[in-house]
């Protein structure tokens, strides 16, 4: 009796399901921004637009970190090819999000989105989520990756506290209905919690280069 063999993930198949990727991510954006320039998106679309491109982004970043736990569970080393496209995705809606807000809601007044970003913490920590998002998104090229060496995957495990920042940006900004953002928190920490050996090996890790950074190695 021959043997079924598993199915096993292909360049071609990766190749389709970056396909799909494009067209989810893309396809919904646009139609979005059409019905708010067509006055379709109710009372509020400044208010929809934003919603639809914060949650857009948080989605995208929480499927580049779903990714790997998958690959790894069912054994498709393939998949993670995908990871990259999600992230710059994830950071395209997250670009989206800050420049409808600055456009439509401050009206193009730089200087109050400086007060904006000093006087609310929800703001602040979605502004700092944003700058990690970039510095993730400018350095995700292979050329850099190979110039960076060991510092490219340093630097891109600030994806992890860009995720934190992000959902703590949610929940602070919703003033009455808490049951998705703590839905979203609850998916994020799960997520974190299959890569808590990593997380921990990490924190470790650099918590030994500080104390030994202020003693010096082999100093009482």
């Amino acid at each position: 009796m021959v043997a079924k063999t598993k199915f096993r993930l292909k360049p071609r198949h990766v190749t389709w399901l970056k396909v799909v990727i494009h067209l989810s991510a893309l396809t919904p954006l646009i139609y979005t921004y059409s019905q708010a320039f067509s006055d379709q998106l109710g009372g509020d679309p400044v208010e929809a637009v934003l919603h639809f491109t914060g949650i857009g982004a948080f989605n995208l970043l929480l499927l580049s970190l779903l990714v790997s736990p998958i690959a790894k569970k069912f054994k498709q080393g393939m998949l993670v090819n995908v990871r990259r496209l999600l992230g710059l995705y994830g950071f395209f809606y997250a670009l989206a999000h800050f420049i409808s807000y600055v456009v439509f809601e401050l009206q193009l007044e730089w200087s109050l989105l400086l007060s904006e970003i000093v006087k609310r913490p929800y703001i602040t920590v979605g502004f700092v989520a944003l700058l990690l998002l970039s510095s993730l998104a400018l350095s995700s090229t292979k050329n850099i990756q190979r110039k960076m060496g060991s510092k490219w995957q340093k630097l891109h495990n600030w994806v992890y506290l860009a995720a934190l920042l992000i959902a703590l940006h949610y929940i602070w900004s919703v003033k009455s209905d808490l049951v998705q953002p703590i839905i979203y928190w609850m998916m994020l920490l799960s997520l974190l919690w299959f890569r808590r050996d990593k997380l921990h090996k990490k924190f470790k890790n650099r918590k030994q280069l500080w104390f030994f950074g202020r003693r010096g190695p082999g100093k009482p």
